[in-house]
C-alpha cells in the first residue's frame, strides 16, 4: 500500500531550522493545522496556536510538547467568526510579540449547513475568507517589520468550482454548502494574489495552496455516505501529516520569494482556475472585503 501511496503523494524533505522565528497557525488544535504547528516547533520555531476552543488548543499544545523535545508553543484564543475576537487576538499579539515571521491562515469550515458569523456574514465566506483577511490586515505591519516573512493561505482545489457571488455574498438567496465552500476557497487565492501585489518589495511573501483530500474532521458536516467513502478510499486520501506538507514546504523551502502570489499543491507550483487568475476580480473582491469589514487597506 505504501508503494502505491508514494505514487500519488511524492515525499518531500527539508532539514531547514527555524530558531529565532515566530509563527502563528490558525486552527492549530487539530488536523493539518496541528501537524503544521508540530513540524515548525520541531524546527525550533516559537509557534502560537490560534484556536477558537482553548481546551482543545491546550490539549494540542500538550501533545506537541510531549512529542517534540523543547517545543516552544503558546495557545491563544481566536474565533474567526467574531470580528471582536480577531481584534482582541491581534491586540494580544502586538502586546506580546516583537516579531512575526509566519502567518499561516489554516483554520476553516467546510460545506456546513447555512449559518452566520457573529457579525452576520455567511459562515464559510466569513470564517474562511473575511476572518483571515482581517487578521492579516491587523498583523501585516508586524510581518513587514519582521521581514523576510510569509503569509500562507490554505485554500483547496475546490476553488475550481467557485464563483464569487457578489450579489449574494450573504448566501441568503441561494445557499448551497458546496458552492459556498468553493467560493470561499476561490476567495483565498484571489486574496493571495492581490496581497502579493500590494506587498511587493516589502519582504513579505504570500502563498496559497491545496493541501489535498485529507482524512480529517473537515468532513464532519458531510452525509455519512461521503464520510464512509473517504474512509474506504483512504489510499487515495492524505493523512494529516501528508496534508500539512505543502504548507510546510511553502514556509521553509528556500527561494520561493520570487513566486509570491503563487498557488501550490503536492509541494510544487500548481495551476489554479481562470477565475483565480483574474486580477480585476481579485481587486474587486479586495475592495468589497474591506467595505464589509469597515477597514481601509491601501
Amino acid at each position: 500500500m505504501e508503494a502505491v501511496r508514494s505514487l500519488f503523494f511524492p515525499k518531500w524533505f527539508s532539514d531547514v531550522r527555524l530558531e529565532g522565528k515566530t509563527a502563528i497557525v490558525t486552527g492549530a488544535n487539530a488536523g493539518i493545522g496541528k501537524e503544521t504547528a508540530k513540524d515548525l516547533a520541531g524546527r525550533g520555531a516559537r509557534v502560537i496556536l490560534a484556536c477558537r476552543d482553548m481546551a482543545k488548543g491546550e490539549r494540542a499544545a500538550h501533545d506537541i510538547v510531549r512529542e517534540v523535545k523543547e517545543a516552544k508553543v503558546v495557545v491563544m484564543q481566536l474565533d474567526l467568526a467574531d470580528i471582536k475576537s480577531i481584534y482582541q487576538f491581534a491586540e494580544n499579539i502586538s502586546n506580546t510579540e516583537t516579531a512575526l515571521h509566519y502567518l499561516i491562515n489554516n483554520a476553516g469550515v467546510a460545506m456546513c449547513p447555512f449559518a452566520k458569523t457573529v457579525d452576520g456574514f455567511e459562515m464559510q465566506f466569513g470564517v474562511n475568507h473575511l476572518g483571515h483577511f482581517l487578521l492579516t490586515f491587523l498583523l501585516l505591519n508586524l510581518l513587514k517589520h519582521s521581514a523576510p516573512s510569509q503569509v500562507i493561505n490554505v485554500s483547496s482545489v475546490a476553488h475550481m468550482m467557485g464563483k464569487i457571488q457578489f450579489d449574494d455574498l450573504s448566501g441568503e438567496r441561494n445557499y448551497h454548502p458546496v458552492r459556498a465552500y468553493a467560493q470561499s476557497k476561490l476567495a483565498n487565492i484571489l486574496f493571495t494574489k492581490e496581497l502579493a501585489r500590494r506587498t511587493e518589495d516589502t519582504g513579505v511573501s504570500v502563498f496559497s495552496l491545496h493541501p489535498g483530500v485529507v482524512q480529517s474532521d473537515l468532513w464532519r458536516h458531510q452525509h455519512q455516505c461521503i464520510q464512509l467513502a473517504v474512509k474506504i478510499f483512504r489510499i487515495f486520501t492524505k493523512t494529516t501529516v501528508e496534508g500539512a506538507q505543502t504548507t510546510i514546504y511553502c514556509a521553509v523551502e528556500p527561494g520561493l520569494e520570487c513566486q509570491s502570489g503563487g498557488y501550490f499543491s503536492d509541494c510544487a507550483p500548481a495551476r489554479c482556475s481562470r477565475a483565480a487568475s483574474d486580477d480585476d476580480l481579485a481587486q474587486k473582491l479586495w475592495e468589497i472585503s474591506c467595505s464589509m469589514l469597515g477597514i481601509t487597506w491601501q
